[in-house]
């Protein structure tokens, strides 16, 4: 415990110099790759201020010339060999890709590789040097202190991650990790790590619970606790970030940053990837942006910025592997989002959530008895106006409590101005970005912002009809009756 608390200070070193930014990976793997002038048009739509590309394109780097955005570059997988093994080779790649492009293009960072360590480990031993050679070039070039240069790791090379405090990298890789955190820390450079909670969700049988992947807020029990530190994990992603500063304090570094260079959820998958949706994409992104803008930092480093790149701008087809692989991007090769990300606190950028079509409904399977208790509440302390599923009343229809439930859910989820943490519902609501009204029946989620209705829909029953959270009601007849007076504290403590 001693020598724990002694990490816990050490740690401590790292700072925040600059609040945490939101960046977004370029892929190019597309049957109908957008031309470089589409892809910077899209970008300035969204107000996209930071990017990585997972290569030095020219014709790229020329188009995003006096735009100011952010540009991390990369030396691709099949490039490491040649800059790894020939000082001059490096020098090349710098003054063809950096030197004939600055300061137009605003090239902020070079990622060496990606993930070298465990996709062509035979590579391991040139890495270094490669980042050496990089980075002598860019001095060379008087460049060194505006361009920081690293390389993206995969968060598999951390073992026993959990709990945060405990972990270390692979004991077999110190002859590369030592010399190379040294690199950064000597440089001033910060460490690449690619963080893909739906991984660690998919592998770990059963063992990470869903809403933990993509950041849902937990009840206090729901945590995950660090026994060492006592520290609260409320999601996956801070975890394994904190599990990574953790690590290099093992090996003695304390003051060196993390850049997450990748993380995002795909939007779809095959038959054996259940969990791959449109609904938990949204969802991750979201919640993700939110939390990375908001310099939450992670339970380790509160208020620390921990700038992530979502994976990724473009849905890529042409991927191999399985279809969520080429399912991670926020938008499609003509610019059309995947999906309405919700970000009401974001500001301008990832702009595409004007419609704020996002709605809150009863989880799938979720157990009735607690909908119902949900539902009770709702429409009683929750005080929202639940008149539209009295008989004969436009909501009435279907008459089941999941379908009550999803109205009243959707409801206080939009009384609360969809606040994070206002679809939970003691864990039997969940995000969605499907409409769930139905014939005459609106739900409140599509109200426009200026009192339009979305898809030319008509309005509800009005705020101001007579029924009152302090009226008992009953609204479904296929189950146990809705009485509305329960007791607030309880129920407030239980759901929100």
């Amino acid at each position: 415990m001693a020598l724990l608390l002694l990490l816990l200070l050490a740690v401590s070193v790292v700072t925040a110099d600059q609040d945490a930014f939101i960046g977004v990976n370029i892929g190019k793997d597309l049957s109908d790759m957008p031309n470089p002038t589409q892809v910077v048009a899209l970008l300035k739509a969204q107000q996209i201020r930071h990017i990585r590309l997972n290569d030095a394109d020219r014709a790229m780097l020329i188009a995003l010339a006096n735009t100011g955005i952010h540009v991390t570059i990369s030396v691709p997988n099949n490039e490491l060999l040649g800059v790894g093994q020939s000082n001059a080779t490096a020098a090349n790649w710098v003054a063809r890709n950096v030197v004939a492009h600055v300061p137009a293009t605003n090239i902020t960072a070079i990622a060496v590789g990606s993930e070298v360590l465990t996709t062509i480990p035979n590579a391991a031993p040139i890495l270094v040097n490669a980042l050496k050679f990089i980075h002598s070039a860019l001095v060379a070039s008087n460049l060194d202190n505006q361009i920081k240069v690293s390389t993206p790791f995969s968060s598999s090379i951390i073992l026993d991650s959990f709990p945060p405090s405990q972990a270390f990298f692979n004991r077999s890789l110190d002859p590369v990790m030592v010399p190379l955190l040294k690199l950064l820390q000597s440089t001033g450079s910060y460490l690449m790590l690619n963080v893909y909670p739906y991984y660690d969700y998919m592998q770990s049988n059963g063992v990470i619970q869903l809403d933990y992947a993509l950041f849902r807020l937990l009840p206090p029990n729901k945590e995950a606790v660090d026994a060492n530190t006592l520290l609260h994990y409320t999601n996956v992603f801070d975890a394994v970030v904190d599990a990574a500063y953790f690590a290099m304090a093992f090996l003695n570094f304390t003051n060196i940053p993390i850049v997450v260079t990748e993380s995002g959820w795909p939007s779809k998958g095959d038959e054996n990837e259940p969990d791959a949706t449109i609904d938990n994409a949204n969802t991750y992104n979201s919640n993700l942006i939110r939390h990375v803008l908001n310099n939450t930092g992670t339970p380790k480093h509160p208020g620390i910025a921990i700038s992530t790149y979502i994976y990724e701008l473009y849905n890529e087809d042409m991927k191999a592997g399985s279809l969520s692989e080429k399912n991670w991007g926020l938008f499609d090769a003509n610019g059309v989002p995947v999906y309405i990300l919700h970000l009401s606190d974001s500001g301008m950028m990832l702009a595409n959530d004007t419609t704020n079509q996002t709605y809150c409904t009863a989880r799938d399977g979720a157990d009735p008895k607690m909908l119902q208790a949900a539902l009770d509440w709702a429409c009683g302390p929750g005080k929202v106006d639940c008149s539209a599923l009295l008989q004969g009343q436009p909501c009435y229809e279907p008459d089941n409590v999941a379908a009550h439930a999803s109205y009243a859910f959707d409801a206080y989820y939009h009384q609360k101005g969809m606040d994070s943490g206002t679809c939970y519902f003691n864990g039997v609501a969940a995000i969605t970005t499907t409409n769930p009204s139905h014939g005459s029946c609106i739900f409140p989620g599509s109200v426009g912002r200026n009192g339009t209705f979305l898809n030319g829909t008509l309005l509800a029953p009005s705020s101001n009809s007579t029924a009152s959270s302090s009226t008992s009601l009953n609204f479904h007849s296929g189950g146990v009756r809705s009485a509305l007076i329960i007791g607030i504290v309880l129920w407030s403590a239980v759901f929100l």
